[in-house]
């Protein structure tokens, strides 16, 4: 398995379990929690006019950089709440899953933006349409990170 695929698993992995936990009512997002949660979504605002991923009208440039952003607001959404994030390949989330999961699951994707950035700007090398077409579409649109909010019942 690619590098790309086991961080995709591992995200959604990661991602469902602090989803379910909050969907079963286990984790119950406090006011912190919640807050984070808007000015994320506030923050990563992909500006795609309502156009499904992936974005192949836009350059590599925009499209990696969409992903790349995602990785920075996570670090300091980790900072402010005083989560910590914790690689997510090859490892199971903690149970019970809460905040620091669900911000590791997502930032898994947001990092490899970062990689495959420094990777284009360096050797002018870009990932495949495919991986770039499932990170878009791991961050946005129907069911995504993008529609993060409507996943908790908490609101």
């Amino acid at each position: 398995m690619d590098s790309f695929t086991a961080r995709l698993d591992g995200a959604w992995e990661w991602w469902s379990a602090a989803v379910d936990e909050a969907q079963e009512g286990s984790w119950v997002r406090d006011p912190v929690e919640r807050q984070v949660v808007a000015d994320i979504m506030a923050a990563t605002n992909a500006l795609h006019g309502g156009r499904p991923a992936p974005f192949t009208e836009d350059s590599w440039h925009v499209r990696i950089g969409r992903i790349a952003n995602w990785a920075g607001v996570l670090r300091l959404a980790a900072r402010a709440g005083g989560w910590e994030l914790q690689p997510v390949v090859g490892r199971r989330p903690s149970t019970p899953a809460g905040m620091a999961e669900l911000l590791s699951g997502i930032y898994a994707i947001g990092e490899q933006g970062e990689t495959w950035m420094k990777q284009l700007l360096r050797e002018s090398r870009v990932p495949s349409e495919s991986e770039i077409g499932q990170a878009e579409g791991f961050l946005t649109g129907p069911g995504s990170m993008e529609d993060l909010e409507l996943f908790f019942y908490d609101s």
